[in-house]
Formats: structure tokens, sequence, C-alpha cells
């Protein structure tokens, strides 16, 4: 049997293939597309996906969609019943509904050539944030949480995984939820861009929770682990916000009204400079949605009892609370797929129908036979291919004062990378498959040196062009966690951040935080190899298992194809460019 499951209509469209209860590939669309967190019909990420599994679109029995226009109707004309919002706001809602009913018609006008046979099988949101992260986990019983802005009218549920069902015990409806209250507070404090909310992460470090009463005001938990908005402070409830999520970047309106002006003062525009009163309030920002999520995950211990927690949904992405689980809840094992947020959803939809098939057939009982230890399931090139490439453009690459060499041998091309970052060089690291998921994980990575002090200038300076406050990660060998951090646990996706231990802080300055901490990825042997191996070279050579990591863009999607990798290469500053064995470097 065969699932495409798909991600459309969100932010972060993205698509995956599942066959016989195994995932073969998966993709975001805007790696392909070029336009960050791309929004609309994911053709090319299906595209890649069904070339990848060498199979037509003839041959897919069902696409599952991370969607459900019927889920939880009850609660849709209730809200509709008692607080009579804006017309337009109703109108718009049921013309986005129309507009994305049609599948089957999308795939006919990406694919004339082929012909879709199967069925098209809706899932409801969250469910499919769920299966998105209990289904690919190493657990067989779990509590299971999904946070977000919304999705099918709700903004988050939570229950239990047992062997391959999901049962939800608790849902937070629209219009309360912990992903507007930090989207509003993130439009808030400046950042007005779809995705901008881990930069009040990076920010929140340099301030203080002056602010956390305030944020009480605005954030309400309840008895039942839950939470609720002050609606006081919003605008999505009743009027019509600008929402643009069509082919292209997603635009999302001003969320939050002219009270909380009134409550938390003046909010800053764009261009104005930060002060110590936005870095206050983005401290409290984090504060309160930690308050809530621990609020909520030691109630559902208490009710379930299980030691493991799957997380899922757009708030999952909050990799500093996600470090703190194990401190500030009884939960000993946390596992969050590399693409916690919507783009997730393709899989979590995928796998949901999966198993309901696959019961079915089976009397009602499906096997797991799948875990995502690696985020590694996007397309990779050939050094056959890089070559071909490389000739093409060899003029260019040289008119440009760049030398071009073939290493064949890992061993001595991980030793001479590993060189030039201990040398302080920027190097560009283009391996085997794309990661899935925003992080680049050592495959499309920028990898550098985290002893020196000047390297986050270094590196903003010559390519990212950022802000200075938001932290660059480590990259650390896994048999080396312990040494370095206060938690010694599995992050294979960079979701965690953990505290550095205070001795070993200042000699990885450039990957450790005002606060001490790092948001780390454990490199496995056996998931990824050749970067292990890099890692390791480096640690023979300097006595320290940890590269810092950043992801290969420069304002732009992660590069996906080794043109992209050679023109972001070419465009910036860097000094080393590695494309598989291909090894290119400023003269």
């Amino acid at each position: 049997m065969i699932v495409l499951g798909v991600n459309a209509f969100h932010g972060d469209s993205a698509a995956c293939l599942v066959r016989d209860g195994e995932m073969l590939a998966a993709a975001e669309e805007e790696r392909f597309r070029r336009i960050k967190h791309w929004a609309g019909f994911p053709s090319e990420a299906i595209r890649y996906c069904l070339e990848e599994a060498g199979v037509g679109l003839d041959a897919v029995d069902v696409v599952a969609l991370n969607q459900d226009a019927w889920a939880n109707l009850g609660k849709k004309i209730g809200f509709t019943l008692a607080r009579r919002p804006d017309l337009k706001l109703v109108l718009d809602r049921i013309r986005n509904k129309r507009e994305r009913a049609g599948v089957d018609r999308l795939l006919a006008e990406a694919f004339p050539d082929q012909s879709f046979r199967g069925r098209v099988v809706p899932v409801e949101h969250h469910l499919a944030h769920l299966s998105s992260a209990f289904h690919v986990s190493p657990f067989d019983q779990a509590a299971v949480v999904s946070v977000d802005g919304f999705g099918d009218f709700a903004s988050g549920a939570w229950g239990e995984g047992l062997g391959s069902h999901i049962e939800i015990s608790g849902r937070v409806y629209f219009p309360h939820s912990l992903g507007i209250f930090y989207q509003a507070l993130t439009q808030f404090l400046g950042f007005p861009h779809y995705g901008d909310e881990y930069k009040v992460m990076g920010l929140a470090p340099y301030g203080k929770p002056s602010y956390l009463e305030a944020m009480r005001e605005i954030v309400k938990l309840e008895a039942d682990g839950g939470y609720r908005l002050n609606l006081d402070y919003f605008r999505h409830h009743k009027e019509k916000v600008e929402y643009e999520w069509e082919n292209g970047v997603p635009v999302v309106g001003q969320l939050y009204s002219d009270a909380l002006e009134s409550l938390l003062g003046p909010a800053r525009a764009a261009d104005e400079p930060l002060e110590q009163r936005h870095r206050d309030i983005a401290h409290s920002i984090q504060a309160m949605y930690e308050e809530a999520f621990f609020h909520l995950l030691n109630h559902l211990h208490a009710q379930y009892g299980h030691d493991a927690l799957c997380l899922a949904g757009g708030c999952a992405m909050n990799s500093v609370a996600n470090g703190k689980v194990r401190r500030h809840t009884p939960f000993k094992q946390v596992y969050i797929q590399s693409a916690a947020g919507d783009a997730g959803g393709a899989i979590g939809a995928a796998f949901v129908a999966w198993h309901e098939q696959a019961g079915k057939e089976n009397a009602g009982a499906s096997a797991r036979r799948f875990v995502m230890d690696h985020a590694y399931w996007g397309p990779s090139f050939s050094d056959e291919q890089i070559g071909e490439i490389l000739d093409q453009r060899q003029a260019e690459i040289e008119q440009a004062g760049c030398r071009i060499e073939q290493i064949a041998d890992e061993a001595a091309l991980c030793e001479r990378t590993a060189a030039a970052i201990a040398d302080g060089q920027v190097v560009g690291w283009f391996q085997g498959r794309l990661e899935w998921g925003p992080r680049a994980l050592g495959n499309r990575s920028i990898v550098c040196d985290p002893r020196r002090a000047d390297m986050k200038d270094i590196l903003n300076l010559k390519i990212k062009r950022r802000e200075s406050f938001r932290p660059f990660a480590p990259s650390i060998l896994r048999e080396a966690v312990s040494a370095w951090f206060e938690e010694d646990d599995e992050v294979p996706f960079m979701m965690k951040v953990f505290q550095i231990r205070e001795e070993k802080r200042a000699e990885i300055p450039a990957v450790t935080h005002v606060d001490g901490s790092g948001r780390l990825q454990t490199v496995y042997a056996e998931t990824n190899p050749r970067y292990h191996r890099l890692i390791q070279a480096f640690n023979e050579q300097t006595g320290v298992p940890i590269v810092l990591n950043t992801s290969f863009n420069e304002n732009e999607p992660v590069v996906c194809r080794p043109e992209e990798a050679l023109d972001c290469f070419l465009r910036t500053r860097m000094d080393v460019l590695v494309l598989g064995s291909w090894f290119i470097h400023r003269q």
C-alpha cells in the first residue's frame, strides 16, 4: 500500500511517501520553490517523493491530507452563533475551505501525463500532528501533545498513544491558542514575518521576567491542564485578520489589539532599535509559554503516568522549553521529530491513513514498523552529477579565484575539511540526502570552529547578516554529550536546548548563548557517518568534539541542489565548499 502524505494550504507545504508502513521520502516545497515557508499545493515535493520511490501517481492508493474541513464542525457552528463575528471573516473561511477541496484537480494539473486512481483521505490537523510524533517514535506507549496556532478550528490536542492507536482526551479550540499568543507577541516586538518566533526565543535570555504578571493577564491556565486567552488583547476572533496561504510566502496580519499596548506600552516597529524593555518582554513571553506548557505536561503525566512524551505542532519547535521537560516534569523521555510544525502533518496524515487501512486488513491490528531516527529524507546527488556541474561552471569558479579538487578518500576529505575549520575558515558542507525539517543537520550545513569568540561576527559579516542576539548551534558527537552538557540525552534533530557545563563554556564561546545554553545536535556514526567522521577529525586535531553548525543558506531556504550551494558560496565570502567528495577553496 502506498500513501502520499500532504501538507497543503498551510505554511511549510510538504509531502512524504509511505509504502507498507515505511517512509521512503519527505521534503518541503520551499526547498524546490526557493521561497521560505512556501504555502500552497506541494506539487514539486510530491514529484520528488514519487521519483525517489520509483513510482507514478497511478500507484498511489491514498493521498492523505493534513486537513479535515468537517472536523470540529459543532464547535465552529457554536462559535459563529455565539460570537457573531464579522461576516467577512465567516465568508473568507468558507471560501478558503472551498478552494482547498480540489486535491484531485490540483494533482491532475500538476501531473497531466499521469492519473490518480486512489482515494483522498482528510485527516484532522491535530491528529496528524500527534501521529507525526508518536507513530514514528521509538515508544510503544506515550503521552502525546500537539500545540500550535490553529488547524481545523483547534489549537491544541493531547492524549495517549498505545501501540498504533492514538486516543485524544483533550483539546483547545478557536479562538484560544498558545501559538497565537506567541505569534501575536512576536509581532508586537517588531518581528512581523511568518516563523519569526525563534527570534523571540533568541532574544529572551537577554531580558528579565519583568512582564510576567502582565503575561498572566493574557494567558489563563485551566484546571484540566489547558489554557485560554484573554481575548481583549487579540483581534483574530472578531475581525478579518489578513491570511495569505496561496502559492507563496505566508502572510499573517496583526493579531493583537490596541489593548495590548495599554498593557505593555507601545509596540516596537521593525526598524526601531531593541531596548531593554523589549528584551524583558521577550523573556516574559517565553516564561509564560513555559508556564502554560509545563502546566499541561504535568497534568498529562498525572493522568497517564507514562515516562515517554511525544510532542508536535508549531510550538514543539520551542527548543528552549523542550530542553527543560525533564527538569520541570516527571517525563523521562521526549521525542520530537525534525519537522514538528505543519510540514510534519504530511507524515502524520500518511501514517494515520496507513494504520487505519492496515488495521482494517488485519482484524483491527496494525504493526508499527518504522522509527524516524534521522532526518535525511530529501534529494541526493552523486559525485558524478556534482562533477558535471563543476565542469560546466569551471571558468566561473576559477574566475572567482577558487580551486577545485576531488578528494575521493573520505578520511582525507574529513581531515582536510577539519583543518580548514580549525584554521577559522567558513565551510559549506553539502552531503547526501537533504534534511527533512527546518534544521540543517550536517548534510546542508555551514560548519565553523566553535572555539572562536569572534565566529558569530565573522559568520554574520560573511554570510548570514542576521540579528546579533541569535545564537548558533553546536553539533556534537553523541558519545561526548555528558562531558560538555548538563543533560545527557538524544537530540538528533536539534530540538532541545541544554545548559553547557560551566567549566566548558569558555572553550566553545561561538556556540554558547548568553545564558550558558546551546541548542545541540547529537551526531551518530550510524545515521550520518561522514558528518560524524568530520567532527571526529576536528576532535582529533583540537580536542573539541563539536563544530558550529548553521544552515547552508543566505536569506533563502536551505540549499537543496549543488547549483544552489555553489551559487551561495560564490556570492558570499565563504572560504571552502565541500560538495560530496569535491573540495573547492578560495585561494
